[in-house]
């Protein structure tokens, strides 16, 4: 189980001044929905994009994380 929150402050610790939305529709900790606007994706292919994102939240959240859809765009 993992609270929205920590995931939203790992991805701006890895991408400051990111536009960052976690969500967890079904209220059980486990499956969450983020979306995340970042100039850092600019010219990056959409693999890349969740790459970074998912690189800030893999050692901290290791084992704990068990669902993530990841939405990623440029401004």
């Amino acid at each position: 189980m993992v609270d929205p929150k920590e995931i939203h402050r790992l991805i701006l610790e890895a991408l400051p001044g990111a536009e960052v939305e976690v969500l967890d529709p079904m209220n059980d900790g486990d499956h969450l929905q983020a979306t995340v606007v970042s100039d850092k994706f600019v010219g990056l292919p959409l693999v890349k994009q969740h790459k970074l994102v998912m690189e800030a939240l893999r050692e901290p959240l290791q084992g704990r994380l068990h669902a993530l859809q990841l939405k990623t765009k440029t401004p």
